[in-house]
């Protein structure tokens, strides 16, 4: 199957879209990235300019947007090998820090998350917090010279052991109300008092998670990103970024798996036909294509809009985006593996080990639950029950 297009794919974003298309078709494995593989595509990538397609210019980037770096994930997950830092390094970190960051923080990190030779990776999940980031506990107090001092644990931290930096949700008190309220700060790896454990995971992926431990860490006051009362929105810049990025990493993979199993249908033959003629094999494998691309049209939607700086339009479709994409994608997965039977669960075929993947893009950054709260409470305007 080709490479498909969405209604605001200008001439250059499809000049993209086949170039990495390309560039992954001729490093994919086969199935997703791990060891040394990934950090050498990572690599090769970033001085291709694709990890920082949607960074300024001015600091190494390419200039575009979400709707850009969206299309160099989704291309590289279709052809089987997805890069899951790119939905956090210069998705998030990198557009938190372009939007808000102080020239400092903008000349300190940028340019290196553009070419990769920098990751950064995201702290924001707590083990008592779950969704409820209103109940963040990992707090930031003034310290004597104007620094601050984090205390705090995260779970289910992607990239710790390779990134140089962690971007970490905090709360700071405001002094006129006592209440906490949600800030950025970027925590250097070494820094003391900050350290990582690995969490095992029965997931096939290069990138590995982490518990993160913050035990009085000093840190300087240039390490809060933006301003201090407007973390909220700031944390929300990066937010919607990376549901939409999930959705490219779901769609990604969701073409993947249908590209094999079309691809099988239509050259095993167990009868006179291959089994692709039986409209049993061809229905529910034409209805996970109509999911996908449908879930596309979405993502493309949410992309633009927050790339035209409709903070509040892109935060319903990005979430929608999640959602559809996550479903496509565990529906095509499960098609996938079904069509080719025994074949499915080989490690030839490397589909088996999308099962479990494929259930990350219900479960993170958001579960599909807490997109439904939102879309029943923020957009039907239905009273909540929590």
């Amino acid at each position: 199957m080709t490479s498909p297009h969405t209604p605001v794919d200008t001439p250059e974003r499809v000049a993209l879209r086949a170039a990495v298309s390309s560039f992954a078709k001729g490093h994919a494995p086969g199935g997703p990235q791990e060891g040394d593989g990934a950090a050498e595509l990572w690599a090769e990538a970033g001085k291709l300019g694709y990890l920082g397609v949607n960074l300024p210019e001015e600091y190494g980037g390419g200039g575009g947007g979400i709707t850009e770096l969206s299309i160099v994930l989704e291309e590289l997950g279709a052809a089987g090998c997805p890069l899951l830092m790119l939905v956090v390094s210069p998705a998030i970190c990198g557009t938190v820090i372009a939007r808000f960051g102080t020239a400092g923080q903008k000349e300190r990190w940028l340019p290196g998350l553009a070419d990769g030779s920098v990751t950064m990776a995201f702290g924001i999940t707590e083990p008592d917090a779950g969704s409820n980031s209103h109940r963040i506990t990992t707090t930031a107090r003034r310290a004597e010279g104007g620094g601050w001092i984090l205390n705090g644990r995260k779970v289910f931290i992607t990239g710790v052991d390779n990134a140089d930096a962690v971007l970490i949700v905090g709360r700071t008190e405001d002094a006129r109300t006592g209440k906490l309220k949600p800030c950025l700060f970027i925590v250097e790896r070494d820094t003391h008092g900050f350290s990582h454990h690995h969490i095992p995971m029965e997931l096939a992926a290069a990138e590995k998670q982490f518990e993160l431990v913050l035990d009085d860490v000093a840190l300087p006051a240039d390490a809060l990103v933006g301003d201090e009362d407007a973390g909220l929105l700031q944390l929300f810049a990066g937010l919607n970024p990376e549901r939409i990025m999930t959705a490219a990493f779901a769609l990604g993979m969701g073409r993947y798996a249908l590209d094999k199993a079309v691809n099988y249908a239509r050259t095993r033959q167990v009868w006179k036909e291959p089994i692709g003629a039986h409209q049993a094999i061809a229905h529910p494998l034409a209805q996970a294509h109509i999911e996908l691309e449908l879930a596309r049209l979405m993502m493309a939607k949410a992309a633009y809009l927050y790339d035209e700086g409709d903070d509040a339009g892109a935060g319903e479709a990005a979430n929608m985006a999640k959602y559809a994409a996550g479903e496509a994608a565990v529906r095509a997965v499960d098609q996938a593996v079904h069509t080719l039977g025994g074949n499915g669960l080989t490690a030839e075929y490397g589909l088996a080990r999308l099962i479990t993947a494929a259930r990350v893009a219900r479960i993170a950054p958001v579960s599909r639950e807490m997109i439904l709260n939102y879309v029943s409470h923020q957009t039907l305007g239905l009273p909540k029950s929590y």
